[in-house]
Formats: structure tokens, sequence, C-alpha cells
């Protein structure tokens, strides 16, 4: 029996709560490679540090945050100088220098997963310095990995053409194939009133995920509930947002829950959001997992009408796509879908159709042929 290869994921986050580091994880043990995961939570309350195969340091990030990158960069470079590893997987611009020094070093093979444009986040789009920062690394770095992977198409071309390089693979953020047998009552457990629909946002709570425009558009739509499942940094800005805007009864808050539990909680809903703001170019390129699991879920999706989500929605048929600089247009769509069962069951057919193909068994064929 040949021996199994060694693999070593390293992202500034944890495993149980992140899609693409979880199915990666999954899916290399399962093609019997002997993986190993190097992770960081700062956010999950009660959360500590855990160790084995899957090791996630607990961090303390306060007002400042000098001792919470001193201890990242230390466990993270002690982790990868003792890893055996011959395969590095760099899953975000953090853990990109020290994959690729201790990579090289130790003559493993190096990806580098782009989920984002590291060089163009919004979060940055006011902190120019760090920005820069995050540019020069990627600069620097990206040319010495063995392979970039990203999540579309569009960011691959954005890549190619900025460094010159053509080692890209192109993985999407889809869902594993998978229909849950228990649904989540989502309106008997947040005890909503059954006449009401419930509109699903899923995933990180950050500035420009479209959070403020639902928002708005809740206020003119007092049939409808909005039900935020994930957490982050911005938990307690948008929870006192909502009260000031006089929705603290139509908006609830569930926080994250593990990845094998999430469409679970997805299918309760009816109609998912994966709304992004067009603050960023890296929010430009957006393709997130969200719009898959909502149609992996069979719930029709309202997406903003980005290049990239607009191409999916349009193809799949799978709902609706807005302008968020025009307010009444997201309106319009949430109505619609309400207002109209025929196009929603249309759309909710055409989900079921398309999860067939836009599930992670399907997309990671193209990074397995590779390694």
């Amino acid at each position: 029996m040949s021996k199994k290869k060694k693999v070593l994921i390293a992202f500034l986050g944890n495993l149980n709560y992140d899609s693409r580091c979880k199915n990666l994880y999954d899916t290399l043990t399962a093609n019997n490679y002997n993986v190993e995961f190097i992770g960081f939570d700062w956010l999950t309350k009660d959360f500590k540090t855990q160790l084995g195969d899957v090791t996630i340091h607990k961090l303390r990030k306060g007002k400042f945050s000098l001792g919470y990158y001193i201890a990242f960069i230390y466990r993270l470079k002690m982790h990868l100088l003792k890893s055996r590893s011959t395969i590095f997987f760099a899953e975000d611009i953090y853990t990109l220098p020290f994959t690729v020094f201790f990579g090289k070093l130790k003559r493993a093979r190096v990806f580098y997963d782009s989920r984002e444009l590291f060089g163009h986040l919004a979060g940055l789009r006011k902190k120019k310095f760090i920005q820069k920062i995050f540019q020069l690394t990627e600069i620097f770095f990206i040319k010495h990995v063995d392979y970039v992977i990203v999540t579309g198409e569009m960011d691959a071309e954005f890549i190619k053409e900025k460094y010159g390089i053509s080692n890209i693979i192109v993985l999407r953020n889809l869902p594993r194939y998978y229909k849950p047998q228990r649904v989540v009552n989502l309106k008997q457990q947040l005890n909503i009133d059954k006449p009401q629909k419930i509109l699903l946002y899923q995933g990180v709570i950050l500035h420009g995920r479209g959070l403020t425009p639902a928002f708005k558009a809740l206020k003119e739509l007092e049939d409808f509930s909005l039900v935020i499942l994930g957490g982050g940094e911005f938990s307690e800005y948008y929870k006192g947002l909502a009260k000031d805007m006089g929705l603290g009864n139509r908006v609830f808050f569930l926080g994250k829950v593990k990845q094998e539990e999430v469409l679970q909680y997805t299918t309760g809903a009816d109609i998912g959001l994966a709304l992004i703001e067009n603050i960023s170019l890296s929010y430009y390129y957006a393709l997130p997992n969200k719009l898959f699991e909502y149609i992996m879920a069979e719930v029709p999706v309202i997406a903003s009408n980005l290049p990239q989500m607009k191409k999916i929605v349009d193809e799949y048929q799978v709902g609706l796509t807005v302008d968020l600089e025009k307010p009444d247009e997201l309106i319009a769509a949430i109505k619609s879908l309400s207002e109209n069962p025929g196009q929603y069951n249309k759309y909710k057919d055409n989900c079921k159709t398309a999860s067939l193909e836009l599930n992670w068994e399907t997309e990671a064929g193209k990074l397995l042929s590779v390694l």
C-alpha cells in the first residue's frame, strides 16, 4: 500500500466555520492524503484551543493588535517548522509569506488560495497603508507558489494579467451536494409569526455585505422578517442598527453554526439574500459561497447584479438580481418573489436542478487532477 502524502493547510480562521477549508480538508482526507490543519480563532465565544491533526489556536484581540499578531506568527511558524508535509496550502494572504518560506525550505509544493483579491479588500479601502502592505506581500510571494487558486473566472483573469502568471486553478465556493433530512423551523425557533416570510442572510457580518440595504428594504416590507446566520466583528454594530431603525422585532441574529449544520437552517428560509455592495474590486468580483448554498438548499435568491453573481443567477434562472444603488429594485424583487408563486416555484425547481452541477464534488476534481 502506498504511503499517504502529507498535506498542511494554514488559515487565519476556524475550520469548523469555513466551508472552503472544511471542504478542502475533507476531500483530501477522503482521497488518501494525510492532512493537518493549523488555524486561529479570535471571534467564537467560549472557544478553546484544540490540538491534533486539526489544530486551532485561540487568539485574543483587544484594542491593540500587536500581541494578537505576534501570537499568530509565532504559533504558525512553529507549526510549519515542525511539519513534515510535502504539500502546503496557504488559505489567505496572512499565511502566505510563512507558508512559502517554510514550504520552499522543505521543498514542498505550495498552493495559495486567493479566495479574495486581498490587495483590494473592502475593509481596507480606508486603510491605505495596510492595503499597500497586502499588495506588496502578494506581489513578492505569489510568484513563488506552485499554483494559485481563485474563486471565479474574473479573478483568474485579473491575477493572470496583474502578475503575469498562468498557474491558476478556478475553484468556486461551492457546497457539498447535500439535501438535509432535518430542516430547522426558523419560525418556531425564533417565535416568528406564521404569516411572516423569512429573508435569510448567511455569512460573515461585515460592512458592504448588503445588511444596511436589507434593513432599509425591511422597513417597507412589513410581512417579512430577516434572519442573519453568521457572526463577525460587526455583529454588535448591526444589532444596534436594527434596533435604531425600529426593526428589533423582525431582525434575528442566530450567530455562527458549524458548516455541517448550515443547510439545515438555510432550507427553512423563503428567500436567500446575496447582496454585495460595489465598494471595492474584491467585492465587484465577488462570487460568495452563500449564493451556492441557497441554490443547494433550493431557496430562490436575490443577488447583487455584480458580474460573476449575475452570470450564475441568469444562467441557472434561480432568482433575481438587483442594483443596490437603486433601493426600490430590492424591494420590488422581494415583492415579486412573494407575490408570484408560479415564478417562485420555477426558481425553486431550477435551484434543485442547478445543485446537481454546482457542488463541491464536481468542482474539486480540478484540484485533485493537479495534485
